[in-house]
């Protein structure tokens, strides 16, 4: 058996005081004082001793950053002086899309490298928007030999990014007349790409680059950002460039694996001079997703690329429409069209936009995807919070320009070692081993619009309004 790919995680503990989701109210004046068991000492993750060390500091003690949901000190007091509301500066965080539970949960991750877990589960609505409309199975979680990650079998989660022939063909003797290309393999179907709002200082764009480094994985960045302080991880690097100004990157395109070319009409001949630049180069189309991204995956899937990154807008939406489609939509959209034409082995599938939580990068494998590219989580890992002043030019109340590339690549890495960890527990709980078998695995998963379809639309008919 190969050796299990792990993600080393360390605790890195914020630089500033978190937003917790809580703040504690004590009615002190009718607390008795003299109660053995006090609620305070009986809490299982030492939520009020942590505050008095902050009260020792001068530091904030009032929000509880680590609180768990689980009530105990609500209900266990004798005089029941406590209660917890939520905090006002918690909903002020993000937007409807990334709300400010993702940036809580996300911050945690990074912070622990564990997976999330709330003592009061899950309360919110049934269904809603995006991927919160589709379900994955879980009908094999009974088998303890697939127990995610503390099963004995090895489940394999990498991808490759390389063009694959569609059929082999074998000389009189056996052997293997097909020339086969190399193959580009990571060990994990997440990549990072630069993102597009933020204060990106150099030492954000280091602390990204040296995590993918240490996780395996590749980071796509604009080839003009690519400075000699990156150049250490240019093996881990995708320069994104275009067929006007690719030819002043050629120094990077020769020490890169893997470029990215945007899609343009007639970029035939650029795609054979980069192939002339570098002859081992991997190579990855760029296009946004819109209403012919279908369409346009066919044609580029003829041409000699490995590759077709899919760009859907910060919250997961096609661009150019009216009534945009949620990304899920479009990566099935886009799949069924190569599976269709038979060619869908022949090219990868990447999609950005709107990956904000480990269970969207299953979920987008499912629906047709072979991997998924992140931005925002990896600016929330090191305390974003979303909240866009950085785009009118104002400051920046997480000091984003401070961060170390020591303390932002870690917590980075435990940010995808959580997200590893969850994608392990989600294909052991379907009986699955390898992450390619996801793909396009639609029978693994539920869609709220079929079920809904199936079982109240003989009754009520069809639903009028959008989910979306």
């Amino acid at each position: 058996m190969p050796k299990k790919y792990h993600i080393y995680v360390s605790p890195v503990p914020p630089r500033l005081n978190p937003i917790g989701k809580y703040t504690t109210i004590e009615f002190r004046e009718d607390c008795a004082g003299s109660c053995r068991k006090c609620v305070k000492k009986k809490c299982i993750y030492d939520i009020f001793k942590n505050n008095y060390l902050h009260m020792s500091t001068m530091e904030e003690p009032e929000y509880l950053y680590t609180c768990n949901s689980c009530f105990r000190c609500v209900q266990e007091c004798t005089k029941g002086i406590f209660s917890r509301v939520i905090n006002p500066e918690y909903r002020a965080l993000g937007d409807k899309y990334w709300t400010p539970d993702i940036i809580y949960k996300t911050w945690f991750q990074a912070h622990s490298g564990k997976i999330p877990v709330s003592g009061a589960g899950y309360r919110g609505p049934f269904v809603g928007y995006g991927f919160d409309s589709m379900w994955t199975d879980m009908s094999e979680i009974v088998r303890p030999t697939r127990d995610g990650i503390h099963g004995r079998e090895y489940i394999n989660t990498c991808i490759e990014l390389s063009r694959r022939p569609l059929r082999l063909s074998f000389n009189d003797d056996m052997s293997l007349a097909t020339k086969v290309p190399p193959i580009l393999e990571i060990p994990l179907p997440i990549l990072f790409q630069q993102p597009d709002f933020g204060v990106l200082s150099p030492n954000i764009l280091i602390s990204i680059a040296k995590a993918a480094e240490k996780i395996g994985t590749l980071m796509f960045i604009k080839a003009k950002d690519i400075t000699s302080d990156l150049i250490p991880y240019v093996s881990n690097l995708i320069p994104c460039i275009n067929k006007n100004n690719f030819r002043d990157y050629t120094e990077i395109i020769r020490m890169c694996r893997m470029v990215e070319i945007d899609y343009e009409q007639g970029i035939k001949d650029e795609i054979s001079q980069l192939r002339q630049i570098n002859q081992d180069l991997f190579i990855s189309v760029g296009i946004r997703v819109n209403k012919e991204a279908a369409q346009s995956a066919l044609e580029i899937a003829q041409k000699d690329i490995d590759t077709i990154h899919f760009y859907a807008d910060n919250n997961g939406q096609e661009y150019d429409s009216e009534n945009p489609l949620f990304i899920k939509e479009k990566i099935r959209e886009v799949h069924l069209a190569l599976v269709k034409k038979s060619i869908r082995r022949k090219v990868n599938l990447l999609f950005s936009g709107g990956m904000a939580m480990a269970e969207h990068v299953a979920k987008a494998i499912i629906c047709g995807a072979d991997g998924v590219v992140i931005d925002h989580p990896l600016l929330i890992a090191m305390e974003c919070r979303m909240c866009y002043r950085c785009k009118n030019g104002l400051s920046c109340p997480s000091k984003l320009e401070e961060v170390e590339p020591s303390y932002g690549s870690q917590r980075a890495i435990n940010l995808i070692g959580a997200w590893h960890s969850q994608l392990l527990e989600i294909m052991g709980a379907m009986g699955l081993r390898e992450a390619r078998r996801l793909r396009g695995e639609v029978g693994r998963s539920m869609w709220f619009e079929d079920l809904e379809k199936e079982c109240f639309g003989p009754i009520f008919g069809k639903r009028q309004v959008s989910l979306n």
